[in-house]
């Protein structure tokens, strides 16, 4: 096991890029295509794996790492089961964060906001665009829930998929979108020295404020 000295020593410099106040975009939304669109040009795994974090409605926090699937101007889109402990905790408080942090580039980008469902046309879409593996899966799993086993997770999905041979899988009532609709924008990018460069953009009516932050 490694010891605690030995975890403190680790540190790495950046230094591949900076962001300041003349070059970043006065749209967060295409400030974040731009920084989104140099991903998918790197060798990055997951480029849309975000950690989204909830609080219950007794401010328990909980996090987890989902995947976004859309986003434009209207919000950031990623789909879940409706019953499981981020569902749950949505349903109760829609004040959420997602984080994206993409080591790589030696940037990070948190967005807070409210999030409320997507409409049931937008779950349908993007259900059925899904392999039928994932299809049956979204049936199989009631997620959250404790079970006995991995077998018996693997019945429910054999049960499943036996009911549905057919091909024709409809859309769980249970299972669907949610959209994070940002209130404000943090694009950090890190520099030498952890002197890192941090961009916050915050909401005012229907403008956006530009900061920065101290690292």
């Amino acid at each position: 096991m490694m010891r605690n000295n030995e975890i403190a020593k680790l540190r790495r410099n950046y230094s591949l890029k900076e962001l300041t106040e003349n070059i970043v975009d006065p749209n967060p939304f295409t400030q974040f295509s731009h920084w989104f669109n140099e991903l998918l040009k790197s060798d990055v795994r997951e480029p849309n794996a975000m950690v989204l974090a909830t609080a219950s409605l007794k401010g328990i926090p909980s996090a987890r790492t989902v995947l976004l699937k859309k986003f434009d101007e209207d919000g950031f889109v990623f789909f879940t089961n409706y019953e499981s402990t981020k569902g749950k905790d949505l349903a109760a408080n829609p004040n959420a964060q997602i984080l994206f942090l993409w080591l790589d580039l030696e940037r990070q980008v948190r967005i807070s906001g409210t999030v409320e469902r997507v409409s049931s046309e937008e779950s349908e879409e993007y259900f059925h665009s899904r392999p039928t593996n994932s299809q049956i899966g979204a049936w199989a799993s009631k997620q959250s829930s404790v079970i006995p086993g991995r077998e018996f997770l693997e019945g429910k999905f054999r049960e499943t998929a036996e009911k549905y041979k057919d091909g024709n899988i409809p859309l769980p009532p249970f299972w669907g979108g949610f959209r994070l609709k940002p209130v404000e924008f943090e694009f950090w990018q890190g520099r030498e020295s952890r002197l890192h460069d941090r961009i916050s953009f915050r909401k005012k009516n229907n403008d956006w404020e530009i900061v920065r932050l101290s690292p």
